[in-house]
Formats: structure tokens, C-alpha cells, sequence
């Protein structure tokens, strides 16, 4: 029986073996049984629990039954002592209030939720760029297939290419706001249809395309529903699908606003190199490559190659040593991309594994390595430590 199948019990009922701040101890899943949250994962507050039941969140009775049967043997850990969280667990925790966000939004459309809107979106950025080549990282190397969970991750994802973006243009700090805000709210009115779409199998049905065709409208107008006035943000989620020379939709706009242009760029090369169940996701550098040719070597794609990277953060590399690792940096004046070292030109892991500056000539990356099989999960904690700053 696959854990899609197997009997399931509801989140709300299981009190005694999760409490809020301790690591799960089995996987929690979504009414259709795709992964929520995976074992070790720690639930951040009793909202983020709140948002998880409402979902219908539940998990797999046998390891539920497994865990209550070893706490009844004493084989329980003790409570972990409270401790400040991590970048990555903070970046996490986005995600669940990016959900409660949205699901108040279409549920409620309470007048007065712009600022509440602004303020998740400025708190993200802040996040963000304590740390963007992590941030960064987070997106390429996207391991755990939640695709319950696909629009809140891709409004993230596009958020963080936004920002960066938008700083290679040189946009003043307003602007750069105004199109994350955008980002976060541009699917705002499919946020479910996302998820069912990332995980399907077949293609879009004629409901679905019409759905979809009618989103930025919808997500607009919800929008506006909610309080928010600003007329360049509005636009930019009105128009995130429009093309200059009438190609896009819904309108078949000649002429469309830069935050709008950068908006829909953003999504686009996200939305490649973000993994589906209809298809695996393209590497960076076949995203960038098409990016550029639809835009005809525009300013947008140019800018959002340079902001990320030929060779970004999370992309597998192979080295002239001979060496392959992952990116972990982007390159900078001075210095080149700065991979971390794993296999070595024997095959085998190399030892402590060493950070290597590719501006060094023995170190220049020779080329790209996708998703070859047989390459290792490396996750970015083991890259980049607890980062609890």
C-alpha cells in the first residue's frame, strides 16, 4: 500500500505525539497525501498548526502508531530546549505565513489587509538579504517535490529573483518593494489550482487554462478587494503575463510597465527551473538561455542573468581539478563563484570539502552537470551551516 493509500489520522488529533517547537517524528500531509512537512521539520507556532488543520493536514497512521508505541517503551527524546531559530527554519516559516496570508485574503477580503500585506513583504526582503546566495540556493536546489505547496514556494522564489533583479537595475528601494510585493500576490486567486497543476500528470484541462487565463484579473481585483491602492503594484499583477508587441494575456497588451516586464521575467525563469510532476525542471543556464532569446537580449533577461549568476548558488559544477561540487556564492569583484568541493577526479569525496575560489585558474569551472543521476542530496545546511544570523 503506497502512503497515498495507506489509513491517515488528522493532525488535530495528535497532540500527544508533536507539540510546537519539537521536530516532527513523521511526515505531515495534505488531504491528497502530499508531503506538508517532512519528519525532523519542527512546527513553528500554534498558527502555523492552526493553517495545517484547516488544510485538512494529517499523517500516516502506521507511523503515528509507531511513535506513540516507542514513547509508551520510553524511547522518547526530551523536549529540545528553546533555542533561537535558524535562517532556514525562519525562511520555512514564510512559507506557512505566505499560506495563512493568501487563505485570509480569498476567504475573508478583509478591507484593511493591505499594510498587513506590505509588512509580510518587507519582512521578507529583510530576511532575504541577510543571506541571498542562500536564498538563492533554496530555489535550485529544490529536494523535497512539495507540490501541495507550489505557489507559495514559487511566490517566494520569484520574490527573492525580483529583488535581486531589481537591485541590478538599480531601482530605488520603493520600487524594489513594490514589484516583491507583487510577486507574492500575483497568483494570489489559484494558489490550489497551482498545486494540483505542479502535481498532475496530464495537461491543463480546458477549466484549468481558463482559470488561468483569468488569474491576473482575479488576483488583481482580490487585491483591490483587500485595500490595496497602490496603482504600479496593481499593474504589475494585472499585467505579470502580458507581452510587449500584444503576445501576452489577458489583454494582448502592445505596451507593457517595466515592474510588470520584470514581474513576468522573474516568474518565467523560475518557473523552469522549478521541478513539476509532468516534467523535470531545466537548469539554470537552458532557463537563462531561452529567458534571453524569448526577450531578444532585453534588459530584464540581462539583468536577472547577471543578478543570479551564470553559474548560480545550488548548481552542480565541474572543475577543471577535476573536482565537482556546488556552488555556494556567486562570483564578485575579486573573486570568482566559490564552489564547496565534493567528489574529487578519483570519484571519490573529497576531505573536509574545501571551498575553492573559480577565479583561480586551477579551479575555473568547466561547465554545468544538471541533474546528473547518481549526484548526491546535499541540503543546504551542510553548505552553508545553521546560519542563525
Amino acid at each position: 500500500m503506497s502512503e497515498t493509500d495507506a489509513p491517515r489520522l488528522p493532525l488535530g488529533e495528535l497532540s500527544d505525539v508533536m507539540a510546537v517547537g519539537e521536530p516532527l517524528a513523521f511526515n505531515v500531509l495534505d488531504s491528497q497525501g502530499r508531503l506538508l512537512l517532512a519528519a525532523g521539520q519542527r512546527l513553528f507556532d500554534a498558527r502555523q498548526l492552526a493553517t495545517l488543520i484547516e488544510r485538512e493536514a494529517c499523517a500516516n497512521e502506521a507511523e503515528v502508531q509507531a511513535v506513540r508505541l516507542a514513547r509508551r517503551a520510553g524511547d522518547a527524546t526530551a523536549a529540545a530546549a528553546p533555542r533561537q531559530r535558524t535562517w532556514f527554519e525562519q525562511v520555512e516559516q514564510q512559507v506557512w505565513a505566505l499560506d495563512d496570508l493568501l487563505r485570509i485574503m480569498g476567504r475573508e477580503r478583509p478591507p484593511t489587509m493591505a499594510p498587513r500585506i506590505e509588512a509580510f513583504a518587507d519582512g521578507y526582503i529583510e530576511l532575504v538579504e541577510r543571506h541571498f546566495d542562500a536564498a538563492l540556493y533554496l530555489l535550485v536546489r529544490q529536494h523535497d517535490r512539495r507540490f501541495a505547496l507550489y505557489a507559495l514556494t514559487h511566490a517566494l522564489h520569484t520574490a527573492t529573483v525580483c529583488l535581486l533583479t531589481a537591485r541590478q537595475l538599480g531601482w530605488e528601494a520603493e520600487r524594489q518593494r513594490c514589484v516583491v510585493r507583487a510577486a507574492l500576490t500575483m497568483n494570489a486567486s489559484i494558489v490550489d489550482l497551482q498545486a494540483r497543476m505542479a502535481e498532475q500528470n496530464d495537461a491543463p484541462s480546458k477549466k484549468q487554462l481558463e482559470a488561468i487565463h483569468a488569474h491576473p484579473h482575479q488576483s488583481a481585483r482580490l487585491l483591490r478587494d483587500c485595500g490595496v491602492t497602490d496603482t504600479e503594484w496593481l499593474a504589475a499583477v494585472e499585467d505579470h503575463h502580458e507581452r510587449g508587441g500584444g503576445a501576452g494575456y489577458p489583454r494582448g497588451l502592445c505596451e507593457v510597465g517595466e515592474v510588470a516586464h520584470l514581474l513576468r521575467a522573474a516568474d518565467v525563469f523560475t518557473a523552469k527551473i522549478s521541478p513539476r510532476a509532468l516534467r523535470a525542471p531545466l537548469s539554470p543556464q537552458v532557463a537563462a538561455r531561452q529567458l534571453f532569446q524569448e526577450e531578444q537580449g532585453g534588459p530584464f533577461a540581462a539583468a536577472l542573468i547577471r543578478a543570479i549568476g551564470v553559474y548560480p548558488p545550488g548548481d552542480w559544477v565541474s572543475l577543471k581539478s577535476g573536482d565537482i561540487g556546488i556552488v555556494v556564492q556567486r562570483a564578485v569583484a575579486g573573486r570568482g563563484a566559490v564552489v564547496v568541493a565534493l567528489i574529487g577526479a578519483n570519484g571519490k569525496a573529497v576531505a573536509g570539502a574545501p571551498r575553492r575560489d573559480t577565479a583561480q585558474a586551477e579551479f575555473t569551472i568547466t561547465g554545468p552537470l544538471g541533474e546528473r543521476p547518481g549526484l548526491p542530496r546535499v541540503l543546504a545546511e551542510q553548505v552553508y551551516g545553521l546560519l542563525t544570523a
